[in-house]
């Protein structure tokens, strides 16, 4: 007969499902958060009325500054195997305190940009089953759908949650290409013209206010490093990722509102746009595809819409799922699911706040696009640029630290271009906040004020666990960074017995 200590199961290990992606599956999974027909049917129309015919280019010159900062991004993951991304990143470079408000931000900032697009995905939804059925049901019935399926398959796992993306994600570059195909082979609405990419086109005030929209449509970017703990092979899955996600999103979204330029033509698209932003895409699939097409695209922009929300649900969980076994959010966040290996409880967490946010909104009688998705958007869309940028000025400060690692040069260069550029970036976002919201002053200062806020709270909270509890301040940023900062060699600072150069 077995004994009560062998009948008691075993302690589930602090961990998640190990070798369930590879370079292909983590592609799906940020591609799919910048959710592409999304970004190109919802939000490259805005794009094109603002930026005019330039407007293609802004999203090469996006993908550009996100590629100048994946250099030095990935040039950490030789020397920190922690699967905190921003906040361990942050961490490693600057220290304990400004890692842990980077930690907070960055989970606020997840949560603003996936709860938001609950708003879009209500109204798509809804808009579709009156399209489809001749029946009307509130937006809100839909969106509580919604968060009830991403919570369902965020529990079961990763390598579940991948499958769906991927199959989603190739639906939806399909129909996109098809667009683009039926556009080239009949010579568009006056002939094929390179004009976007002209000076003039590119010298448009315009392009200023439309980059904020142009970045926005990167976001997820740099989850790759999130997956590292899920990963096969992950100092060679994780770069490749990284680096085929910003280059697929650069030519994908340029091609395809180019040849959206091209359908309506140069003369004609800037006031069509104007007109009828969300309608833009859909026409042009009318006139060169089909009203079949249309149809298949409006689906597919609600698949697209679900396949993003999945995939930033994944990644505030395992942001989560990473503080919280640093000490710096609730324990219980940090324990995994015993079958699955999955953060379930951070995915049940996350789907309870989504779900009261929706409901006040609702209750309010708030739009759901304009109010829900466009002001829980902004201040998430401001918070990831402002990671970054402090995640380009961490890997900085640590190379220049540890200058006889190997590709330190390199790493430094890239390291201090991103962090010039994003900072320019975030300042013109700023600056033409308006044509993101379309709200007054007061709430725009408030959107912006909320960023330094979180990174306020986070840091006064780590120096909270600095005095009061230090053995859970030791804790922030995980052991493999602090087996990291270990193994680098400091300069002028004796090494401890076994010390040497970082593997």
């Amino acid at each position: 007969m077995a004994t009560d200590t062998e009948a008691q199961p075993p302690i589930p290990p602090a961990r998640l499902k190990a070798d369930a992606l590879g370079a292909t599956g983590i592609t799906f999974m940020v591609v799919a958060a910048a959710a592409p027909l999304t970004v190109l049917a919802g939000v490259a129309p805005l794009a094109i009325s603002i930026g005019g015919v330039g407007a293609p280019a802004g999203y090469l010159i996006a993908g550009v500054v996100l590629a100048v900062f994946a250099v030095g991004f990935m040039a950490m993951t030789r020397h920190t195997r922690g699967a905190g991304a921003f906040y361990a990143y942050i961490t490693l470079g600057l220290g304990r305190t400004p890692g842990a408000a980077a930690g907070l931000l960055a989970v606020v900032s997840y949560n603003m940009l996936q709860i938001g697009v609950y708003g879009l995905l209500g109204t798509q939804v809804a808009a579709a089953f009156t399209r489809f059925t001749g029946l009307t049901a509130p937006w809100w019935l839909f969106a509580g759908i919604g968060i009830a399926l991403v919570s369902a398959l965020g529990r079961r796992g990763i390598d579940v949650g991948a499958k769906v993306l991927g199959v989603l994600l190739v639906a939806e570059t399909l129909i996109l290409a098809l667009l683009v195909l039926a556009v080239l082979l009949q010579g568009g609405s006056n002939g094929l013209s390179a004009s976007s990419f002209s000076a003039d086109a590119l010298a448009n005030p315009g392009m200023l206010g439309i980059l904020g929209f142009c970045f926005a449509a990167f976001m997820g970017l740099e989850s790759t490093a999130l997956y590292r703990g899920e990963a096969r092979r992950p100092d060679r899955t994780i770069p490749r990722a990284t680096f085929a996600a910003v280059a697929f999103l650069a030519m994908f979204y340029c091609l395809t509102a180019w040849a959206v330029v091209q359908a309506f033509g140069d003369a004609r698209v800037v006031a069509a746009a104007t007109a009828d932003p969300a309608g833009l895409f859909f026409a042009a699939m009318d006139t060169y595809v089909g009203g079949w097409g249309s149809d298949v695209m409006y689906v597919l922009v609600l698949t697209s819409v679900l396949a993003s929300q999945l995939a930033f649900h994944n990644a505030i969980n395992r942001y989560a799922f990473s503080l919280a076994g640093d000490g710096l959010l609730p324990g219980v966040l940090g324990r995994p699911n015993v079958k699955f290996l999955s953060p379930a409880n951070a995915s049940v967490a996350q789907s309870v706040l989504a779900a009261a946010v929706v409901a006040a909104f609702a209750l309010a009688g708030a739009d759901p696009y304009r109010q829900l998705l466009l002001l829980v958007n902004t201040p998430g869309v401001l918070g990831v640029l402002a990671l970054q940028t402090l995640t380009s000025a961490a890997v900085l400060v640590y190379f220049l630290r540890r200058r006889t690692l190997p590709g330190t040069r390199t790493a430094m260069v890239f390291a201090t271009l991103a962090t010039a550029l994003l900072a320019v970036v975030v300042w013109l976002i700023v600056a033409h906040l308006d044509l993101l919201t379309a709200a007054g002053s007061t709430t725009n200062a408030f959107l912006v004020v909320l960023v330094p806020a979180v990174l306020l709270a986070g840091a006064g909270w780590a120096l909270y666990l600095k005095k009061r509890r230090p053995g859970t301040y030791a804790l922030i940023g995980g052991v493999d960074v602090r087996r990291a900062e270990d193994a680098s060699p400091l300069p002028a600072t004796a090494s401890e017995p076994g010390e040497g150069a970082a593997t």
